[in-house]
């Protein structure tokens, strides 16, 4: 599967933004699909997944309750909104996809990535 992010851009602490993943190639809803952040200088770390279906979404504790993940299989697109978005939520998004039957939280159980879409917070 090849998967292609978008979405990124120049926001205001406190406003919102979509990141959209499109995936090609067969058999999107088989994937559990991810998304991660990479900030300058930091590891990639986790920030939500959701299950093939869409019906288990799992959420990162620094963006709970802010960023919703979303996906809709019919589009082969995952999304994530972005709300009450702050300085600390600037990096470089990317979308991820794995064969698993659960949804896996780690960069390590990814197998395909996407590039990243560089959001930037200003404060």
């Amino acid at each position: 599967v090849q998967l292609q992010a978008s979405g990124g851009g120049l926001v205001q602490a406190g406003g919102s933004l979509r990141l959209s993943c499109a995936a090609s190639g067969r058999s999107f809803g088989s994937y559990v699909m991810g998304w991660f952040r990479q900030a300058p200088g930091k590891e990639r770390e986790f920030v939500a997944a959701i299950s093939r279906g869409g019906g288990v979404p799992f959420y990162a504790d620094s963006v709970r309750g802010r960023f919703t993940i979303s996906r809709d299989n019919a589009k082969n697109t995952v999304y994530l909104q972005m709300n009450s978005l702050k300085s600390e939520d600037t990096a470089a998004y990317y979308c991820a996809a794995d064969l698993s039957t659960e949804v896996v939280t780690t960069t390590r159980s990814y197998d395909w990535w996407g590039q990243g879409t560089l959001v930037t917070v200003s404060s």
